[in-house]
């Protein structure tokens, strides 16, 4: 895991300087530019993969492509079996992979890479930057004068931007240029309207495992992170056998549930537990911060970045990776309004929608709150196999009813690894479960009045803020920010009383 920061045409590196300066929390662990023709690349090392050997910026032999690379490649060791007796690799690192890969191939190589990534590539076409499909990683471009500049934060670019977008999921672009898409999390599917109940819970177990099993490719030891909800629960159960000392992380309020739950998984599974309890106060005096990280005021997504930012913080003190249940309520229906749409077509297009919408949301956070504190995040919940695999099933399968409860798919997949109460736990949102939810709601209120609010609540044209508590989160962000990003480019959760009606 790392940053990015980029620069196309005449006089960049100064400016490149100053942006890696404002992202140094994505990379502790090394920095490194490098020029290549007009194009100027930044890197900010986290060292996860070949620790000696993977320092970017990295170029090829010749010297006439280089790459800058936020992420991680699982399929890259398959990669580089069906390349490398024509390459001279000097690595072990997933980096150099994507090198001689675009030697053959070009651009056409995205749509052959597995993982989560953020890739900036300057060669003879100039500066290619690439996002991956489902926007687990960021990136984000602009224009200032006649340079064109990229990073991986919005912080990280300089005052008096002329423009500035986000790269979209899944597309790619050429600096000045515009962009395509590559690849889609949902290709064309056809339905798996025939297939047992047994067999389907089966190839969903296995697919999981598979997917745990792949992000566990490091050189450094990987936690988890351990809610005591059914989606941490499930990836540090699947992790258990795969390593020896398995760290879990929990952080919450004293007598939260998810401290108490997650205690009991730890002990049932044998893991190092660490946990971190805060107080109504440190989450008041950490709001300034985990907006500013975050680059969000969107008030859901605030509430469930403030225990992710004290977990992060106590994870990156033991491991440098740690795996995630982010993703399952998106891929099995987990969230309570989706039973209000019953079992049919539109139970479908919604969790097609609130997945291709985690660009903006739940994966913004859990990139922003685990790079603050220099840790990767893993989200094996969203791996494309099981992903694809999932959205192919009837959605009656997926959907709410008397004696199946949310995520009933995926309980009855994963029986037998996690004791019944885990297993049956009902789903709580990570800032409900972790306590802090009504203090941020209630210390919110009483800093916004309802005159304020009704005042202030148009922000931009189009975008009203939907209650005081996320007023109070914009001011912070305002704040934290400084003028020249615009609030359209901030995501906002849905609106799931609008969608489920």
């Amino acid at each position: 895991m790392c940053g990015i920061a980029a620069a196309y045409g005449r006089g960049g590196g100064e400016l490149v300087g100053g942006m890696m300066d404002r992202i140094g929390h994505r990379g502790p662990d090394g920095r490194g530019r490098l020029n290549l023709g007009d194009s100027v690349l930044g890197h900010l090392r986290l060292s996860i993969l070949d620790l000696p050997g993977g320092s970017q910026p990295m170029a090829n032999e010749r010297g006439d492509l280089a790459v800058a690379f936020n992420g991680e490649i699982y399929n890259h060791r398959e990669l580089r079996r069906d390349i490398e007796d024509r390459h001279a690799f000097r690595t072990r690192a997933d980096t150099e992979v994507l090198l001689h890969l675009y030697e053959e191939e070009g651009e056409d190589m995205l749509e052959r890479l597995d993982g989560m990534f953020a890739i900036a590539l300057a060669g003879e076409k100039g500066l290619l930057l690439a996002r991956d499909s489902l926007g687990i990683k960021p990136l984000y471009y602009g224009r200032k004068g006649d340079l064109f500049l990229a990073a991986s934060e919005l912080k990280a670019f300089p005052r008096g931007m002329d423009e500035l977008s986000v790269l979209p999921a899944g597309h790619a672009m050429l600096a000045g240029g515009g962009t395509w898409r590559f690849a889609r999390p949902f290709p064309p599917r056809e339905p798996l309207a025939d297939a047992p109940l047994p067999e389907i819970l089966q190839e969903l177990r296995r697919r999981l495992e598979d997917a745990v099993a792949k992000r566990l490719m490091s050189d450094v030891p990987v936690g988890v992170y351990l809610s005591g909800g059914l989606d941490s629960s499930l990836v540090a159960a699947m992790m258990r056998p795969y390593t020896v000392d398995l760290h879990s992380f929990a952080a919450g309020m004293e007598g939260s549930p998810d401290i108490e739950a997650a205690r009991r998984v730890a002990t049932y599974l044998g893991t190092k537990h660490h946990e971190l309890i805060y107080t109504p106060d440190e989450v008041e005096a950490a709001l300034p911060e985990v907006i500013g990280h975050l680059e969000s005021f969107d008030a859901p997504l605030v509430r469930s970045a403030v225990p992710m930012y004290f977990v992060s913080r106590l994870a990156a003190e033991s491991v440098k990776v740690a795996l995630s249940g982010e993703g399952a309520d998106e891929v099995f229906a987990g969230y309570s309004y989706l039973s209000a749409l019953g079992g049919g077509p539109a139970l479908r297009r919604e969790l097609d929608d609130i997945i291709l919408g985690l660009q903006d949301t739940n994966l913004q956070r859990t990139d922003r709150m685990s790079m603050a504190h220099g840790l990767e995040a893993r989200v094996p919940f969203l791996d494309l196999s099981l992903l694809r695999y999932a959205s192919r099933l009837p959605p009656e399968l997926l959907a709410h009813r008397p004696g199946r409860p949310e995520k009933w798919l995926l309980r009855e997949a994963c029986r037998g690894l996690l004791p019944k109460e885990i297993i049956e736990r009902k789903k709580m949102k990570f800032s409900e479960g972790a306590g802090s939810a009504e203090v941020m709601s209630a210390r919110a209120a009483k800093a916004i009045g309802g005159a304020a609010f009704e005042r202030e609540r148009e922000v931009a044209p189009g975008l009203v803020l939907r209650s005081p508590e996320e007023l109070h989160y914009y001011r912070i962000w305002k704040e934290v920010m400084g003028p020249g990003i615009a609030p359209a480019l901030v995501g906002r959760t849905k609106d799931r009383t609008a969608a489920a009606a």
